[in-house]
């Protein structure tokens, strides 16, 4: 097994990372979750660029998979600073440079966010042609660590595959996290609480579920590592197929078998927000070419999970 590629997942922990965790061991990955300690900046920074100075001194084919991200579309700018200040450190090309025995081919993989950095955008369907156009803080911060990283993957002869990646749903969100539509209307539902909605009911996202969003995770690693080092390949991860709030309230409703209780609410960040974020790609089109998980039985899954972690349905 000297061959055999070894993947070092950052933010393996989380929502996405665990997914694709998963989809790596399936094809034969030997994956690495490295322990970071996130509410120390500068003890994650070393934690960090010694796991990425092990994984490009090795001699094998190597993925780098970051998967770890902060905030949400409401977060503000000061928030980012230690993110910033992270990437800064561990794509130091020189701070993890391998030996002179070291240096494999390795591939790596950025989870960058579709909704935040199309937001602003015009012309729906988007797809990797259209100007991204954030609205808000986090898409902002989305493009500069790709840009961030596309500089790194150049410097050190990697191939890079930056993900801008539609809503995720499913099992396992963290239902803590105040994000993932479908997801917080089950917990809500199952605790007993109403959901405020604060932008239109006919506001459009497109729903990616988590395990499809994994495999095609690895997939496209698994592609890009047959380009020419130094290459960089954007591309939107989606299921090219939209669902407005109203039904996707009806398909948790539907998976309950009862209506939720919905109120229109207002919150300063509904401008932040895009009112149509359908997605379509054409960039790796083979990665697309998969049967994906069909919504309302995502839903379903999703629901049954929530019952599950919130100890069953409400009284």
């Amino acid at each position: 097994m000297s061959d055999t590629t070894t993947s070092l997942v950052v933010g393996g922990g989380g929502f996405l990372g665990r997914s694709v965790v998963r989809a790596l061991e399936r094809i034969g990955d030997q994956v690495v979750v490295p322990r970071v300690p996130w509410g120390d900046t500068e003890a994650a920074a070393e934690v960090l660029v010694e796991a990425v100075a092990g994984l490009r001194a090795g001699t094998t084919p190597w993925r780098l998979v970051w998967c770890a991200g902060t905030g949400i579309v409401t977060t503000g700018d000061d928030a980012f600073t230690a993110e910033r200040e992270l990437l800064e450190r561990v794509l130091d090309p020189a701070a993890t440079a391998p030996g002179p025995d070291g240096g494999a081919a390795g591939t790596a993989f950025l989870a960058s966010s579709a909704g935040a950095t199309y937001a602003g955008s015009d012309g729906v369907p988007f797809d990797e042609t259209t100007e991204p156009r954030p609205l808000a803080p986090y898409g902002r911060t989305r493009l500069v660590a790709e840009q961030r990283f596309a500089s790194w993957a150049e410097a050190v002869g990697a191939r890079l595959v930056i993900g801008r990646i539609a809503n995720l749903y499913g099992p396992g969100a963290n239902l803590d996290k105040p994000q993932g539509l479908v997801s917080q209307l089950a917990a809500a539902h199952v605790e007993g609480r109403t959901s405020s909605i604060y932008v239109p009911f006919s506001t459009t996202r497109d729903y990616l579920y988590i395990d499809d969003a994994g495999a095609m995770v690895a997939g496209a690693l698994e592609l890009v590592a047959e380009q020419p080092a130094g290459t960089v390949v954007t591309k939107i991860f989606a299921s090219q197929r939209g669902h407005s709030i109203a039904e996707v309230v009806a398909a948790v409703g539907a998976a309950f078998g009862e209506d939720l209780r919905i109120e229109r609410g207002q919150h300063d960040s509904a401008g932040l927000h895009g009112l149509d974020l359908r997605f379509r790609s054409t960039v790796l089109p083979e990665l697309d070419d998969r049967s994906l998980m069909p919504f309302d039985e995502g839903v379903r899954r999703t629901v049954d999970s929530v019952r599950t972690a919130r100890g069953g349905h409400r009284a």
